[in-house]
């Protein structure tokens, strides 16, 4: 359920006046005619880990590669003689974009030899022991439009597991701009990934952009449109501020956009009902087959 960012994308091609042909990971800065190739993306590992200090008394260290916390739970398993620092099992917020010293190891009695097997996991967010004050969301999409939902909540149809029981998937045009539904920090995203189909290798090959906000929750948009973000990871957006378009990718049977609000409800990812604002100033909450508007003009 860790979100984690792509590490490949678009190959351009282009010739110039003197029939060279050119490669590169950004378009040609002139007029040129050039084609997009696309790059099968990778997924980067949400936290890395680096073995440190020595063999008798190792350190481990610990980056987390994402603009927003993540929680870490650590394990040692076939432990002989062995004491750590600080005692296992342990989970540590680790915050973002920062590699820290967690662990460190040694034998509890230094005439002998000492065994183990360390293992860590790891969750996207701040742990939160209760659930925020309720908060009424903007529908992710200019006013002026109106989509239906093709999911709402406690819809058994993909949405089965508690990190998409509270999802709501809206047609919509590939190309359509999405809004960002509150104001927050973008912790992630993903931009490289093409084509969709409902089959197991395409569940984590979504684009999306996922902002948190104030209160420890997280927003995610999934099935974006590829090279469409208009965000960077690490930066405030506001809300209404045009965020990303629309698209197919990822595990999809059809253009759509998925939203959905989570939190980390410690060592594990739940997502929380919520509430759309009306262009009339109301709330709803959104369901199955329901036409929703948008409310916000596009920032």
């Amino acid at each position: 359920m860790a979100a984690t960012a792509a590490v490949a994308g678009d190959l351009y091609k282009w010739q110039d006046e003197d029939g060279v042909w050119h490669f590169s990971s950004k378009p040609p800065a002139s007029n040129e005619e050039f084609a997009t190739i696309e790059m099968p993306a990778d997924p980067r590992p949400t936290v890395s880990m680096r073995k440190l200090g020595l063999q008798r008394e190792p350190e481990y260290s610990f980056f987390n590669n994402l603009w927003g916390p993540v929680e870490l739970q650590l394990e040692l398993h076939d432990a002989e003689n062995v004491t750590t620092e600080p005692p296992l099992p342990a989970r540590i917020v680790l915050p973002a974009q920062t590699e820290q010293r967690l662990l460190k190891v040694r034998a509890t009695d230094p005439a002998l030899g000492f065994t183990f097997r360390l293992s860590y996991k790891h969750m996207i967010g701040p742990p939160l022991e209760q659930l925020p004050p309720a908060f009424n969301y903007y529908p992710p999409f200019p006013f002026g439009l109106q989509f239906p939902i093709s999911q709402g909540f406690d819809n058994d149809q993909t949405h089965k597991e508690t990190h998409s029981q509270f999802a709501v998937d809206i047609v919509m045009p590939i190309g359509t701009p999405i809004l960002a539904a509150r104001a927050g920090l973008v912790m992630d995203m993903e931009d490289d990934f093409h084509g969709a189909a409902q089959t197991e290798r395409y569940l984590m090959r979504s684009n999306q952009v996922r902002i948190l906000h104030d209160d420890g929750t997280m927003a995610v948009y999934a099935h974006l449109q590829p090279n469409s973000l208009r965000v960077r990871e690490g930066t405030r957006v506001d809300r209404g501020q045009w965020i990303a378009n629309s698209g197919n990718t990822g595990f999809s049977n059809g253009p759509h956009l998925h939203f959905v609000v989570q939190l980390n409800a410690g060592m594990a990812i739940e997502s929380i009902p919520f509430r759309f604002v009306t262009p009339a100033g109301g709330t709803f909450t959104p369901a199955n087959k329901m036409m929703i508007e948008g409310v916000l003009p596009k920032r």
